[in-house]
C-alpha cells in the first residue's frame, strides 16, 4: 500500500514537472490555450472576483506579450499566407475604414476599441501559433474544453425558467440561451473529431460530452440551434465520407436521443413554430425577426457602400428606423438587435461586409471540402498526424455548416466564436502545408536505388506472387 502510494505521489510529481517545463518553455501557447477555453466557456463569470479580474483580457494581453518577445516561438509562415487570414484582416479593415461614413463614428470606435480589437488579435493569436498538426490539435482541444465547461454550466449551475409556455434556460451569467446553443453546435463537431482520433480514455470523455451537449441545448430552447444541429447533422451524413455509415448515424442519433431525452417541457411544442412561421410573434411583431430584416435591409438601402458602421444596427433602431420615427414620445422603444448576422455584415458593413461574410463562413465550407478533396487518399487510413488532417478537415466543415445556418438566427458577426473558427480554418491549412512540405522533404531526401537494389525488389516481388495455374 505504501509502495502504490508513493508511486501515485511519483506520478502526480512528475505530471506537475511536465506542465511546469511546458509552461516555462512555451508560455504564449499555454496563456492561448487559457485564453480559448476562458472566452468560449466563460466560466470565469461565475465566480464575481475571477469576473472582476477579466482573466480574459488578461490573458489576451500576456499572450501577445508573449508572442512580441519570443518570436521563435511563433510559426515562420507568413500572417496573411491564407485566405482565411486574408479575410479576418479584411473585416478588420473594413470596420475601421467603414465607421466614419456610418451612423456614428464614436459609437462604432467604442465597440472597435472595447471589444473588436480583442476578438481580431484572438484570431490571429492563434493563426501565428501554429508551426504544425500538433498545434492544431491544441486550439481544437482547448475548444472542446471550454464546451465541456460550457456544457457542465448549463446542465448543473444555470436555471431553466418558464418563457411563454415551454421551459428553457434563462438569465444566464454568459451567453443568451440562444447564443449558447450555437457555441455548443461548433463545440459538438470538434468534440466529434477529438473522440474519433482519441485513445479509450479520451473516446469515453468525449462520448459523455456529446450526450451533455444534446442535453444543453435542448435546455437552451433555442430553434436556432436546432436549425444549427439538423444541418450539422446532414453534414456529418453526407461529408464523412471515410468513416463508416453506421458511425455516423450513431453520432447523429446519440446527440439526438440525448436532445430529446432532456428536452424540457414544452420544448418540442415551441420548436413545432419552425414549420409555421406565420404563426409565430417572429412574423408580425415589429420587433420580430422578419421585421427587423425588413428594417436592416433598408439600412443597408440607405449605406449601401460601407454600411451603417459596425455595432450601429441597434442605434439605427432606436434612431432612423420607421418604429424609431413613428413611435409615440415618451413610450418605450426596444433598440433591437439584428437577430441575424448575415443581415448584421450586410447592413452595418455595406456591400463589402455580406461578401467578406458569405466568404468566411458559407464559403469556408465549400473550401475546407476542396481541400479535404485535395489530400491524399491514403491519409484517410495513414498515420496518427495524417488522420487527424484529414477528418480535421470534415469536421471543420460540418461545424462551420451547422454555424452558416444557425448563425441566420443570431447575431454573431463580430463575436469570438465566428472568429475561432475562420482562424481553426487557416491553422488547418498552415498545418497540412507543413505535412506535405515534409513529406516531399523526405522523399527528395531518400537516395535512388540502386541496380541490384531494384533487381532485388523485383525478386522478393516475384516471390511473394503466388504462382500461376498452368
Amino acid at each position: 500500500m505504501a509502495i502504490s502510494a508513493q508511486a501515485k505521489s511519483a506520478r502526480i510529481g512528475g505530471t506537475a514537472k511536465r506542465v511546469m517545463l511546458v509552461m516555462s518553455s512555451d508560455p504564449f501557447r499555454v496563456s492561448l490555450v487559457v485564453l480559448i477555453v476562458l472566452t468560449i466557456s466563460r466560466i470565469h463569470m461565475q465566480f464575481p472576483v475571477l469576473k472582476a479580474m477579466r482573466p480574459a483580457l488578461v490573458m489576451t494581453i500576456l499572450a501577445a506579450v508573449f508572442a512580441y518577445a519570443k518570436p521563435a516561438l511563433l510559426s515562420p509562415r507568413p500572417l496573411l499566407e491564407t485566405r482565411n487570414a486574408k479575410l479576418i484582416a479584411g473585416f478588420a479593415a473594413l470596420a475601421c475604414i467603414g465607421a466614419p461614413f456610418g451612423l456614428s463614428l464614436g459609437n462604432s470606435a467604442v465597440f472597435i476599441l472595447n471589444d473588436y480589437v480583442k476578438t481580431i488579435v484572438f484570431a490571429f493569436l492563434i493563426i501565428v501559433a501554429i508551426r504544425d498538426t500538433r498545434d492544431l490539435r491544441t486550439i481544437i482541444l482547448a475548444f472542446v474544453i471550454g464546451t465541456g465547461l460550457l456544457t457542465y454550466t448549463s446542465l448543473f449551475v444555470f436555471k431553466v425558467e418558464q418563457y411563454k409556455g415551454y421551459q428553457r434556460l434563462a438569465n444566464l451569467d454568459t451567453y443568451d440561451a440562444n447564443d449558447l446553443g450555437l457555441v455548443l453546435i461548433v463545440g459538438l463537431a470538434l468534440t466529434l473529431l477529438t473522440f474519433q482520433t482519441a485513445k479509450l480514455v479520451g473516446k469515453i470523455v468525449c462520448a459523455i460530452m456529446l450526450i451533455g451537449i444534446g442535453a444543453a441545448i435542448s435546455k437552451s430552447g433555442s430553434r436556432g440551434a436546432l436549425i444549427g444541429l439538423c444541418a450539422l447533422g446532414l453534414g456529418l451524413l453526407l461529408l464523412l465520407d471515410r468513416v463508416p455509415i453506421w458511425k455516423r448515424v450513431l453520432f447523429v442519433g446519440v446527440t439526438g436521443l440525448a436532445l430529446s431525452a432532456f428536452a424540457p417541457p414544452g420544448y418540442w411544442q415551441q420548436m413545432s413554430t419552425i414549420l409555421n412561421p406565420k404563426a409565430d410573434y417572429n412574423w408580425d411583431s415589429v420587433n420580430g425577426r422578419r421585421k427587423v430584416a425588413q428594417r436592416g435591409i433598408a439600412y443597408y438601402k440607405q449605406y449601401p457602400v460601407f454600411g451603417l458602421g459596425i455595432n450601429n444596427f441597434q442605434k439605427a433602431e432606436c434612431s432612423i428606423s420607421d418604429k424609431a420615427i413613428t413611435h409615440e414620445a415618451n413610450t418605450g422603444i426596444r433598440c433591437t438587435p439584428p437577430h441575424n448576422s448575415y443581415i448584421q455584415a450586410l447592413s452595418e458593413e455595406g456591400t463589402p461586409g455580406i461578401v467578406l461574410w458569405i466568404l468566411m463562413i458559407p464559403g469556408s465550407v465549400v473550401a475546407l471540402v476542396n481541400l479535404r478533396r485535395r489530400l491524399p487518399r491514403a491519409w484517410a487510413r495513414g498515420d496518427a498526424e495524417e488522420r487527424y488532417l484529414y477528418l480535421s478537415s470534415q469536421y471543420l466543415a460540418i461545424g462551420t455548416l451547422g454555424f452558416a445556418f444557425g448563425s441566420f438566427f443570431l447575431t454573431f458577426a463580430w463575436t469570438d466564436v465566428t472568429y475561432y473558427l475562420s482562424a481553426a480554418t487557416a491553422a488547418l491549412y498552415v498545418a497540412v502545408g507543413e505535412k506535405k512540405r515534409r513529406v516531399s522533404a523526405g522523399a527528395m531526401a531518400a537516395p535512388p536505388l540502386t541496380a541490384a537494389q531494384r533487381r532485388r525488389a523485383r525478386s522478393l516481388v516475384a516471390a511473394r506472387m503466388p504462382s500461376r495455374m498452368t
